[in-house]
């Protein structure tokens, strides 16, 4: 199958001389890529590459981006336009609209999929005109970040700012000494390198401490090899071999060891996992293989210092540094960058036709087996047997959530104002008088039915009159689910579920600062909470614990039926099932942002979201009135 998209990606590199013997990573030459375009005064210090796209980043504030067909300037090779001539030292992010690279004076830039705009650092002295000596400009030398959305950036004096997934905060660090490099383990681990043998280790709870590492190696590299082995590389001058040499070092069972060669290492700069080893570049063109203790020198063609590599996605790596030095030792980097597509799976989920083209938000099953809709500018939709019907709008406002008592169906959403519903007309039961939207709603029968919101607004519905209860929080409440009256939860902001237990709300501590979009169980003892860039999190009975999902997209809505099993759904289509204790991707067939799912009793599943989407995965659908 060919690459229609691209073809001048999988052309680019054919004319490079191979090897008789590519597969060899020990043997294979690695050459310089032509027509890159950064000049002979460029330091090119990082790169990152992802779905199918390779951005590379360097002095002067340059970002260069591999375009793969020839633009008007003939170059496949494209220079974006940067808010800031700084230079770039690291560059890292979750897809290709959602990328973060980090500098000197501790710039921070972010790329929307559109264009660069400076966040943090290259603060101006107002009376100088001179870059102002503040802590917001301490210099940022590497970036790293994990599945779940979070980063770290480390750099001079110590400095560890963390992005949450929504903004950047200094975290306290255990050292002042210069920090060189960061990788990101599992569970929000992290670790740190720097000057002076410094290694810093950042445990599951957000609590930074430094390792006792006996050597005085200027770390500007390292790479977790697994949960508790990390490679470093350095370098440190030693008295008895007369002058600087580079280092490799093993951290393994709380030991630093030195790892010793017979050939004289330069400065090492960056490791990366490689072909079943690590490939490691130092100064000098300096390239190296390293697997079960052995250490061979390749073959460079190269003088330059060489400052980072960018592992392609089929394993073929791209080496960047001085002197605006791009090399490979693949054959066609480009297929590797962007393999030919596979055909997609097939979904056994069907679109489903409805009498309008807004935004879906919200979704619930009646206790009678009535499935509701509802969504931007008033609009709600009941499920007549295949065929959803337009009710008539409660009023111009976005509805959130609707909510069937069986003596009434009422909706809610912006303006904090609520809508009962008595088969033919609408009209105002509640108007909280406040700019805050109702985005959740619950009830156990026609004399109880709660909402939750904005700015930690939760009301309550006595069969008489709505109250607003205390939540004890300001933070927004996106999602509600409940047992009972006595047993109910409530997720939103920064990790926040919050626990009622039939007299007042607490915090109920999940263990994440990623936003929480909607929460779910079965029993007391098994519930699930999902979120930002994947966030998904389990409690037991006894304590939560977050789950590996490998996602990029946001998880916006979870149910789940004992006929249909559970799912929870998200941005770009993204859906996954649980099957035994895992969590399973599962093709949609749509790209569109899925907002809400509800798992029915009967076993059909449905999913619902932007530009009128509604999404069926056939069981016996519900029950027609």
């Amino acid at each position: 199958m060919t690459d229609t998209r691209a073809p001048g990606r999988r052309r680019f590199f054919s004319r490079l001389l191979g090897t008789d013997n590519a597969t060899a990573p020990g043997r294979a030459p690695w050459r310089r890529v032509p027509e890159v375009g950064a000049g002979d005064g460029d330091v090119l210090w990082s790169g990152w590459t992802g779905d199918g796209e390779l951005f590379v980043v360097g002095d002067e504030g340059m970002v260069m981006r591999f375009v793969g067909q020839n633009g008007a300037d003939g170059r496949q090779w494209q220079k974006m336009n940067v808010p800031t001539r700084l230079p770039l030292h690291g560059i890292w992010g979750p897809t290709t609209d959602n990328l973060f690279a980090v500098g000197w004076m501790g710039c921070i830039l972010h790329f929307d999929g559109v264009q660069w705009q400076l966040l943090r650092g290259g603060v101006i002295d107002t009376e100088g005109g001179r870059f102002a000596a503040c802590e917001e400009n301490t210099p940022l030398f590497a970036i790293d970040g994990n599945d779940q959305g979070q980063a770290w950036a480390v750099g001079d004096d110590g400095m560890i700012l963390h992005y949450d997934g929504c903004r950047w905060q200094r975290e306290q660090s255990p050292t002042q000494v210069n920090l060189r490099a960061v990788t990101c383990g599992p569970d929000n681990t992290v670790y740190v390198a720097g000057g002076e043998g410094t290694v810093l280790h950042r445990d599951s709870h957000g609590q930074w401490s430094k390792l006792d590492c006996p050597l005085g190696s200027g770390f500007h590299a390292l790479l977790l090899l697994d949960d508790d082995t990390l490679l470093l590389g350095g370098g440190r001058y030693f008295v008895d071999k007369g002058g600087f040499r580079g280092e490799l070092v093993l951290y393994q069972n709380g030991r630093f060891q030195p790892l010793s060669f017979d050939e004289p290492m330069p400065r090492l700069r960056a490791l990366k996992a490689y072909k079943g080893g690590v490939l490691i570049v130092g100064d000098q063109g300096h390239l190296y293989y390293y697997r079960d203790f052995r250490l061979d020198k390749l073959e460079s063609n190269c003088r330059h210092d060489l400052m980072n590599i960018i592992v392609l996605s089929t394993g073929e790596a791209l080496v960047v540094g001085d002197f605006g030095t791009i090399m490979t030792a693949s054959e066609d980097f480009t297929q590797a960058l962007a393999p030919p597509p596979v055909e997609a799976d097939a979904s056994p989920w069907e679109t489903m036709a409805v009498p309008t083209g807004a935004q879906i938000w919200g979704f619930t099953e009646a206790a009678g087996g009535t499935c509701y809709a509802c969504g931007e500018a008033g609009t709600v939709l009941r499920l007549q047997g295949n065929e959803w019907e337009l009710l008539p709008a409660p009023s111009e406002l976005a509805v959130h959530c609707v909510w069937d008592t069986g003596a009434g169906l009422f909706a809610a959403g912006q303006l904090g104002r609520i809508f009962r519903f008595d088969g033919e007309q609408w009209a105002l039961h509640y108007d909280l008088n406040l700019d805050l939207t109702i985005l959740a709603m619950w009830g156990s029968s026609p004399e109880s039915v709660y909402a939750v919101g904005d700015e930690g607004l939760i009301l309550h519905f006595d069969g008489l009159s709505w109250k607003r209860m205390i939540s004890g929080t300001q933070s927004a409440l996106y999602g509600l689910w409940a047992l009972d009256d006595e047993h109910m939860l409530a997720a939103g902001d920064f990790g926040l579920v919050l626990r009622y237990n039939g007299k007042d709300w607490r915090e109920f501590n999940v263990g994440t600062e990623n936003f929480l979009y909607d929460i779910w169980g079965d029993s007391l003892s098994n519930i699930y909470a999902v979120g930002l860039s994947g966030t998904l999190a389990h409690f037991n009975g006894q304590r939560w614990q977050m789950m590996a999902t490998r996602l990029r997209e946001d998880l916006l809505s979870i149910s789940g039926s004992d006929a249909a099993g559970a799912f929870a759904v998200g941005t770009r289509g993204c859906v996954l099932r649980l099957e035994g204790d895992q969590w399973l991707t599962e093709p949609s067939g749509s790209d569109a942002g899925l907002r809400a799912v509800c798992a029915t009793r009967s076993g059909a599943v449905y999913a619902v979201g932007d530009r009128g989407t509604v999404l069926r995965r056939p069981g016996v659908s519900c029950t027609e009135h």
